[in-house]
């Protein structure tokens, strides 16, 4: 394969542009309907039809091929019904781990080793462990049950024993056992739905309501103003500003602040940039104050940016302590490098299957085909190449493409439209021109497409673009 025509040689037959037969979605709304007798389907778009889906393409029941830009909100990474995939998930590993699938703490198979290094292979850079779970959220609230047990180590002595008074108390859910500890997120972010995730995300109320939640601190994460080349200097004392909080956060908070948790960019929140300066301040204001730095990559790793995992651009000195994974990676996690942030003792950091070996070798698969045809830089081609047309729509349509953003990170861009109800409108007439596209916050639109996206694919997302914003 060439990179040239990664997408063309993976998918021979992919369509060669969307296909729209019924606009009512008849077939779709009889699906929903009779799905929602026995699941809650009230969030569904459409029925899809995943056999006839290929490469860049989804069908749904009705005959509807549309161009996905939007790719299972971000979690498919090398296409539809990808043939490479395929023969992994028909090998003999693939069906020992679904039909036999181990409780990986205490019976790993002979084959995890492999399995894990694998994954290891595309790592961030500077981390060499890994611990595994069962999707994004799982992934963050993890990695917080880390980064506490570190806090207390660093404070008990690694290798220290518990004291009985922590042993006694936490069975009441008291102190000492049960300490008071707290993650600093940000406003906007998105971390999960989960009860400890659902403390950290601050993205929409829909995602938290009704849940008890943690008394945990929320920081201000910059609000660029755009274009950033000319704003540098206001944008600058924005991250001043944020930084600034963040440390008056540590220094007031109630209880400790053990961990500090962070998007490289807010995807759900809005697709929410923010510098390399920036970044690099969190992470002395961590080691300041005795703190890890947690980077969810959960939307933006795997080559979703560009580079295998967004927070490398930043180069940050020393590297995060941990780097939670998702979506395009098809597996969940966290990485790691520093061996005290495995827990002192077993069945600590701990569950039936601990991960899951299927989508663990998927995993390793996925990283396998990016870094085979280096698939990270031919996103950043496409995306350079989406961008400048996509600049062009916005000097044409400043009433409805307002804050393009996501320059130079491949095709992870999004834009604002005036209000709610434009953005959803949009949203809805691109389906009817054949594309599959998604929003984020109240009023933006984000593009998510996979990493077998190419020019062709572009050119007929802004002809599609172009020709819904002329009809607003």
């Amino acid at each position: 394969m060439t990179n040239q025509s990664i997408s063309a040689q993976y998918f021979p037959e992919e369509p060669k542009e969307p296909v729209v037969k019924s606009t009512k979605g008849s077939n779709s709304k009889q699906a929903i309907e009779s799905l929602g007798k026995v699941f809650d389907a009230r969030g569904a778009y459409f029925v899809a039809d995943y056999a006839k889906s290929l490469g860049n393409y989804i069908a749904d029941v009705d005959g509807n091929l549309y161009l996905d830009v939007y790719a299972q909100i971000a979690s498919i990474p090398l296409g539809y019904n990808n043939p490479a995939l395929i023969e992994v998930a028909k090998s003999d590993k693939m069906i020992r781990a679904i039909v036999d699938r181990p409780a990986l703490g205490n019976f790993p198979g002979n084959d995890l080793d492999e399995i894990v290094t694998d994954i290891l292979k595309v790592a961030p850079k500077g981390q060499n462990k890994l611990w595994s779970g069962l999707s994004g959220a799982d992934a963050n609230e993890l990695a917080f049950k880390a980064t506490f047990f570190w806090y207390q180590a660093q404070k008990r002595g690694y290798n220290s024993d518990f004291s009985p008074e922590e042993v006694a108390s936490v069975m009441h859910n008291q102190a000492p056992g049960a300490p008071e500890l707290a993650i600093l997120s940000f406003e906007r972010a998105f971390h999960g739905r989960l009860f400890a995730s659902g403390s950290t995300t601050c993205s929409k109320p829909i995602h938290k309501l009704d849940l008890p939640a943690f008394k945990w601190p929320k920081a201000q994460f910059p609000s660029y103003k755009y274009p950033l080349e000319n704003n540098v200097e206001a944008n600058k004392k924005e991250d001043e500003r944020c930084l600034k909080i963040v440390e008056d956060l540590f220094k007031t908070w109630s209880v400790p602040i053990a961990g500090v948790l962070v998007e490289p960019i807010q995807s759900e929140g809005g697709d929410n940039h923010a510098s390399a300066e920036f970044f690099q301040g969190l992470r002395d204001i961590t080691l300041k104050h005795g703190a890890l730095l947690i980077m969810d990559e959960v939307q933006t790793g795997v080559g979703a940016t560009g580079v295998m995992w967004a927070h490398e651009r930043f180069n940050l000195q020393p590297p995060p302590d941990l780097v939670t994974f998702s979506k395009k990676f098809q597996s969940a996690g966290y990485f790691y490098h520093d061996p005290e942030i495995t827990p002192n003792m077993a069945y600590r950091q701990f569950n039936t299957w601990c991960g899951d070996p299927a989508r663990m070798t998927l995993a390793g698969a996925i990283g396998k085909e990016i870094v085979k045809h280096d698939l990270t830089a031919r996103a950043s081609e496409v995306g350079d190449y989406l961008y400048k047309k996509l600049e062009k729509l916005q000097e044409k349509y400043p009433k409805h493409m307002r804050d393009l953003r996501g320059k130079d990170r491949a095709t992870f861009i999004a834009w604002s439209l005036e209000n709610s109800a434009a953005r959803n409108k949009f949203l809805s007439d691109m389906k009817e021109v054949g594309v599959n596209i998604g929003g984020c916050a109240e009023d933006s639109v984000r593009l998510r497409p996979t990493l077998v996206f190419e020019e062709k694919h572009a050119d007929i997302l802004v002809d599609a673009i172009d020709k819904v914003l002329s009809n607003f």
